[in-house]
């Protein structure tokens, strides 16, 4: 149930995250983040629906929606910063690429396979005030189809200057933040084998995950 909904947050409605069709920045300005997450999430639900190669699990095309349509929404720096803790600092430059890097895949292999289960779902949004001095907000959804609605929910920032607007930083399923979830996973390891040792886990644990796909 959780690959499920994860999928939906990697590959679209949030790690969910972003538009399928590309998003202008004056209209990401514009666009309140509720209407903004719920715009989203149809449309990705739509691209999956009508795409065989993403409901097939096909990772090259999966990286393709990843990279060109839903990072521009997504401060992904941030979320891999947060997931990373304290530890981010002291990393170097190409430490810090490199745990993009192998974050972004791991999150994109691991969830892919369920884009395949997706079918009649629709997002729902609850509603919500926000101020329009509101520079971070929570979006609460669910998705609703086959059996029990599953929460599925976000929290964004309002980002100034160039491509302005809203963007995701973390999204929750079923009651569990993302970020904090790879926390306690990635302190344990920087805490044995440091940055260096995360990077190799992230690196095999994706070697590890292609080689299960292509078998």
């Amino acid at each position: 149930m959780k690959r499920r909904v994860f999928s939906l947050a990697a590959g679209g409605a949030a790690f969910g995250l972003s538009s399928i069709a590309y998003l202008p920045s004056a209209w990401a300005a514009d666009e309140a983040p509720d209407a903004l997450i719920k715009r989203l999430s149809d449309e990705v639900l739509t691209q999956i629906r009508s795409d065989p190669a993403l409901r097939a699990g096909d990772i090259n095309r999966i990286m393709t929606v990843v990279d060109n349509k839903i990072m521009p929404n997504v401060n992904f720096r941030r979320m891999t910063a947060a997931t990373v803790g304290p530890a981010w600092r002291q990393a170097t430059p190409e430490q810090q690429k490199r745990l993009l890097e192998e974050f972004k895949s791991l999150l994109v292999r691991t969830y892919s396979g369920a884009l395949a289960q997706i079918g009649d779902e629709t997002v729902s949004v609850r509603p919500a005030r926000f101020s329009p001095e509101d520079k971070e907000v929570v979006v609460r959804t669910e998705i609703r189809g086959r059996g029990e609605p599953i929460q599925l929910d976000y929290r964004l920032e309002r980002t100034p200057g160039d491509g302005a607007g809203w963007k995701i930083y973390n999204l929750n399923v079923l009651g569990v933040w993302l970020v904090e979830t790879y926390r306690s996973q990635f302190a344990q390891e920087i805490n044995a084998r440091g940055i260096d040792g995360l990077i190799a886990t992230l690196t095999e644990r994706n070697r590890a995950n292609n080689a299960a796909r292509r078998s």
